[in-house]
């Protein structure tokens, strides 16, 4: 069982995993709205690992006997400025997530809670996975500048990004979409 604390702290990572996809997602249409479509296809798919982040915490929860709660998601950023300011802000985000799960393991290790703090690991190494992943994309975006023909090369690339649900966090379980 869950303690209190325990319980609140991940309700409340949950909410900020899925303000992660709901971010992703503004993101993804900003890049439709800039006819950046591999860049977009990029944001969505990336909001799409944020709802199994969020699932699997919330599954967790409920798991071991607490609450899970659907809290409310806070309205995300609709435009930015430029493609390089969009990955910096994801960039930005990334790092603040990571000093969010440290702050839950905390949080689980204050409480005792071996078996939360064991779950987290998952987490702590899905950032080291998500750091990594959007500096790349930040650093090539700077890499392009204001390159027309880079920054087109890049939504290419960006465009060839492969995701799916892991089984059990399918959206419309026992469908292939």
């Amino acid at each position: 069982m869950l303690s209190e604390k325990m319980n609140d702290a991940l309700n409340n990572q949950a909410n900020r995993e899925l303000y992660s996809a709901y971010l992703y997602l503004s993101m993804s249409y900003y890049f439709e709205s800039i006819h950046m479509l591999g860049f977009a296809h990029w944001m969505r798919l990336q909001a799409g690992e944020e709802l199994v982040h969020t699932m699997k915490m919330l599954d967790y929860v409920a798991e071991k006997g607490g609450r899970a709660k659907m809290l409310a998601v806070e309205a995300p950023k609709l435009s930015w400025d430029s493609p390089r300011q969009a990955f910096q802000h994801v960039w930005d985000h990334e790092r603040a997530v990571t000093g969010l799960i440290r702050a839950l393991v905390k949080v689980a290790e204050e409480e005792s809670d071996a078996k939360t703090t064991e779950f987290l690991q998952w987490y702590v190494k899905e950032q080291v996975e998500e750091e990594e992943s959007s500096d790349s994309v930040l650093n090539r975006v700077k890499s392009a500048g204001e390159d027309k023909a880079a920054l087109a090369a890049a939504d290419r690339l960006l465009s060839e990004r492969a995701f799916k649900f892991p089984r059990g966090f399918e959206i419309f379980p026992g469908t292939s979409r």
